[in-house]
């Protein structure tokens, strides 16, 4: 039987991203995912929705073009309090967390002392001894063990409340004009990367404008039992009615930020690669003092990468890129795809991967080795979409 686009997709999201695993929990949406026949698979050590009836390019396009809302409770959040929080937090991340005031939100990693990522997160300020991360939900206990490790020395309390909060992602154009409906507070002046504490549905919520979207869109986190979590959801599906609004699954979250080039953990970066090689250079504040691996990536950044992550446009159809693949030019390997898919924007494949520093810039033509055949690409400038 001849698979459609969606199926491709789903196939390249489910054998390349969200692994199969025994034991699963559940978020406090679960049953509102069953409800609406999703597709359920594992990630991160939950049940979770890859994509519901109408599929992964439907939801792909409605958050481009309107409104959608994931369930992204599978994230992990640590809260950081005492008077050494600001200086705990400089050491164990790349960007400069002294340049936020409460209310702002930061994009960084934690690094090991050889340079290597342990996660890339977010840093929120929500009052001068008090902080959050939100991390990976695939890296939940790794990122916690590297936090209570390095927290030897500081005046801080480390609480990981990864359990107790709900965490929703309303994206798209109208995802203001859907949440404005139910919060309590003007939405107006929060700007990208800050946030807000006010109430949605009653109940009190971060309100940030942030995603992995690339659209307008803001996160909310709130903790409440199932009956809370329900009540919300209900509220923001009834909020969005006007615009078309419908839950979204994990697949077409990975699509919208293959097509706006933010790099996934466990693909495009991870403990072997560095901030810098992987473009994350604007987050790796090598002025701000020592932190882990400082020295290393200062090292990198002086000498230069040998190695670049790149985009990708397949130059042919019906042939996807695929983690692992190899990356040829000029008659040897350069390097290898760390994602790829297709994108429903374009109608094209799209993929990210490692390649040598001589072959980073836009316009280089490559080859990509699938099935003891080579694939024509080229290397284009990102984000694939603006």
């Amino acid at each position: 039987m001849k698979r459609t686009f969606d199926d491709k997709i789903a196939y390249i999201c489910k054998n390349e991203i969200f692994k199969m695993e025994k034991k699963m929990k559940k978020t406090r949406f679960y049953q509102k995912h069953l409800n609406a026949n999703a597709k359920m698979v594992s990630f991160a050590g939950y049940e979770m929705p890859i994509q519901y009836p109408k599929g992964i390019i439907f939801e792909h396009n409605l958050v481009r073009n309107s409104v959608g809302m994931f369930d992204v409770s599978h994230m992990g959040e640590f809260e950081v309090r005492g008077k050494d929080a600001l200086a705990f937090i400089q050491k164990i991340t790349t960007n400069d967390a002294s340049k936020l005031l409460p209310g702002k939100v930061q994009y960084s990693a934690m690094c090991y002392e050889n340079g290597g990522i342990v996660d890339d997160l977010l840093v929120y300020c929500i009052e001068p001894e008090f902080w959050m991360l939100v991390v990976n939900g695939a890296n939940i206990e790794k990122d916690w063990d590297w936090c209570i490790k390095n927290k030897e020395g500081f005046d801080v309390e480390l609480y990981n409340a990864t359990d107790d909060i709900n965490l929703l992602a309303i994206q798209g154009p109208n995802s203001k004009a859907t949440i404005q409906k139910i919060a309590d507070i003007d939405l107006n002046p929060i700007e990208y990367y800050t946030f807000k504490i006010g109430k949605i549905s009653g109940f009190q919520a971060i309100i940030s404008r942030t995603g992995y979207t690339g659209e307008l869109g803001f996160e909310l986190y709130f903790r409440g039992d199932t009956q809370v979590a329900e009540k919300i959801w209900d509220d923001i599906l009834e909020a969005g009615k006007e615009f078309g609004l419908e839950p979204v699954g994990l697949g077409c979250r990975d699509t919208l930020r293959l097509e706006k080039a933010y790099c996934l953990y466990g693909n495009d970066i991870d403990e072997t690669t560095n901030p810098i090689e992987a473009g994350l250079g604007w987050i790796t504040k090598l002025n701000k003092g020592k932190f882990n691996g400082s020295d290393v990536l200062t090292k990198v950044k002086e000498e230069k990468p040998k190695r670049n992550l790149v985009g990708f446009v397949v130059s042919v159809d019906k042939f996807i890129p695929r983690r692992h693949y190899k990356i040829f030019a000029d008659g040897k390997q350069i390097g290898e795809v760390t994602s790829g898919n297709l994108s429903p924007t374009l109608n094209k494949a799209i993929g990210l991967g490692y390649v040598e520093a001589a072959y980073k810039e836009p316009g280089t033509k490559i080859e990509i080795e699938a099935r003891g055949k080579l694939f024509p690409a080229e290397v284009v400038k990102l984000p694939f979409v603006g």
